[in-house]
Order: C-alpha cells, then structure tokens, then sequence
C-alpha cells in the first residue's frame, strides 16, 4: 500500500507542483513562503492516514492544507504582531512577583491548567480584560473563554483549598497584594 501513495506524491510533485505552488503565491506573503506553503501542506497530507486513489484526490486534499496552511500561519503572525505590539507600547516597570504565602502555590496551580485555560485566567483576573476582550485576544468565541475560566477557576480551587463559600468569613483568608496596587483575598473569583 505504502508504494501506491509514494507513486502518487511522486506524480503530484512532477505534474502539479507549478500549478500548486501558482495557488500557494497568492495565498503568501513570499514565494519562499508558498514553498514552504506546499511543503507542509504535502507533509501533512501524506502524513496522514488518507488514502488516495486517484491524483485528482490528492490534489484536493493538498490544495485545502495549502488554503488552512496559509491561513494558520496569518492567525499565529497577526497574534505573534499584536502581542510585540502590546509588550512594546507598554511602559516596563519591575514586577513584583512575591506574594506573601502564596507564590509557589499559585504559580504551580498555574502551571498545571491546560494553556487555554491559563490564558483565559491571566487575561480575565490578572490583566482584567473582560470577555469579550479575552476572546479576540485569543481567537476564541466568549462562550469558550467563559468555560475555560470556569473549569481553572474549579481546578485551581480545587488544588490550591479554596472556596467561594458564603459560610467562609474573607476575613479569615490571606490578603494578597497585586503588582497593579488593588488587593484580593486567596480565593476572591472577582
């Protein structure tokens, strides 16, 4: 089976690798981008379990890789810019990243949420951005960040023994200073 779709790449680079890498151009930025463009999209689709029968199959499925490609790359470059962006406009002061009892704990419950899931907590609780602005910063819909926000707050309740029980008096648990000035107390879910 393996000699059938290596026939088949084979054929698809000598007769259509103009013709694809044509359609690769006008989705990139550069022609060495739409090589690489092609490349990866080959990559991909030989990669996977696909099994083509035909050379028109092939070729379809390779043309879409090349359009998610380039579209891919877009999203990860316009996020990789806006991030530049933000960290470049912003004034830099020292961080203060002690907290009093709570450094390591927190920032080891950080570090054990999925990445979404920790960067919709950064940017809901730390940086204060709302839903909305959460959401276009990540490529998400509000309905994935809430939910993102909701199960590492839960996990993150979990491991580090908070609760947001009404019974418990705020007076009893450990005020936190943060680096914007405002304070909070461990296990505050505004």
């Amino acid at each position: 089976m393996s000699a059938r779709w290596e026939g088949i790449l084979e054929q698809l680079v000598q007769e259509r690798w103009s013709s694809l890498l044509a359609r690769a151009t006008l989705l990139a930025a550069t022609p060495s981008e739409a090589e690489d463009l092609v490349q990866d999209a080959l990559v991909a689709t030989f990669s996977s379990r696909a099994r083509f029968t035909t050379l028109a199959q092939a070729e379809s499925y390779v043309r879409r890789a090349i359009a998610t490609r380039s579209i891919d790359r877009a999203r990860s470059a316009a996020s990789e810019r806006r991030a530049t962006d933000r960290v470049a406009v912003r004034p830099q002061r020292p961080v203060e990243t002690t907290l009093p009892g709570l450094e390591v704990d927190v920032l080891a419950a950080l570090a054990r949420l999925t990445p979404r899931q920790r960067a919709c907590v950064v940017l809901r609780h730390v940086e204060d951005l709302s839903v909305a602005q959460t959401a276009d910063q990540l490529g998400l819909s509000q309905g994935a960040v809430k939910r993102y926000t909701s199960d590492a707050a839960s996990a993150l309740q979990r491991w580090l023994g908070t609760t947001t029980d009404p019974e418990v008096d705020d007076h009893d648990r450990p005020t936190v200073e943060l680096v914007d000035g405002r304070s909070t107390t461990k296990g505050d879910r505004s």
